[in-house]
């Protein structure tokens, strides 16, 4: 990094096509995640019954596991929830038992499969058919927003920025949700949720990088894209670094202290947070550059004024 009268001049776009083969590296690596792990859906998509249990000291989860399939629970899935005194177990829904009824036997098989003793911490249900509509919507509700930003950022820049703020945008979540895949942790509503946040936190840096590298060409004569482009990049850079580093911080205390329920939720953001900052700098830039970005792009066309000269 050079520093010249307290600015930085690092030339980012050299780096460019570097940049462009990681990105395609972890693109591929998140889309063969996808189709040969899949994403571990939790309950809120798949439906049936989750129940938490803690125990007073550590336990292993063998035992439970063969309790559970000796007790008609063949589908159960067990394991350790936050730490190794808490599991979680998950039971496809079913038709020939209530709620109730679930968590008593569940509990009770629990009871008797350890000399511990055993608290019920909480019992969910969500039917499949709830399950298969959150997804499908959730799925609905980012393809819209990624949409309307196409539609704003085209109507706010031009068309080839809002090209490379949509491929930014489309980088970020892949590789979001590629990780869950890899990592084969639960993919819920709260990482939904998160993802979408995502979205707009990306967008948000994206267009204030956008936004300088707009005015830049229009105010900065006999420079070529290159350098209008690693020049708008060194003045929002401070700003980019300062917003993401705080956001990283507030997350990293939710997910190392805020508990287990919203582990997902802090580690979706944490990606993103972090993939989100390197696309607004690399993918959407580089990809004006791609597009053959020039300063006639972002003139404004002056209107003809009509003068009335009749008597």
């Amino acid at each position: 990094m050079q520093i010249l009268q307290g600015k930085s001049t690092i030339d980012f776009m050299s780096k460019r096509k570097i940049a462009l083969v990681v990105s395609i590296v972890l693109i591929v690596m998140s889309i063969g995640a996808l189709f040969v792990n899949g994403l571990n859906f939790g309950i809120d998509f798949t439906g049936g019954y989750l129940i938490e249990a803690g125990y007073e000291s550590e336990v292993d989860i063998g035992p439970i596991r063969a309790a559970l399939a000796e007790n008609d629970f063949d589908d159960a899935q067990v394991q350790h929830f936050g730490t190794a005194k808490d599991i979680l177990v998950r039971i496809a829904p079913r038709e020939d038992i209530n709620k109730a009824s679930l968590s008593d036997s569940i509990l009770s098989v629990l009871q008797q499969s350890s000399e511990q003793k055993v608290t019920m911490r909480r019992v969910e249900f969500v039917g499949p058919q709830v399950g298969e509509e959150l997804r499908d919507q959730g799925g609905l509700a980012m393809l819209v927003a990624l949409g309307g930003i196409l539609l704003y950022v085209s109507f706010r820049f031009q068309f080839k920025s809002a090209v490379g703020a949509i491929l930014a945008l489309v980088h970020d979540v892949i590789i979001t949700v590629g990780v869950f895949a890899i990592t084969q942790m639960d993919f819920d509503l709260s990482v939904l949720a998160a993802l979408l946040a995502v979205i707009g936190y990306s967008l948000n840096d994206t267009v204030v990088v956008l936004d300088r590298i707009r005015e830049t060409f229009r105010n900065v004569r006999k420079r070529s894209p290159v350098e209008i482009l690693n020049l708008s990049i060194n003045q929002t850079l401070s700003r980019t670094l300062m917003t993401s580093l705080t956001t990283l911080l507030v997350l990293s205390a939710l997910f190392i202290f805020g508990g287990e329920v919203i582990h997902g939720f802090a580690f979706a953001l944490i990606i993103g947070v972090v993939v989100g900052t390197y696309s607004s700098i690399y993918v959407a830039s580089s990809t004006l550059m791609a597009m053959n970005i020039h300063k006639q792009d972002f003139l404004v066309v002056a209107k003809e004024e009509v003068v009335d000269d009749r008597p």
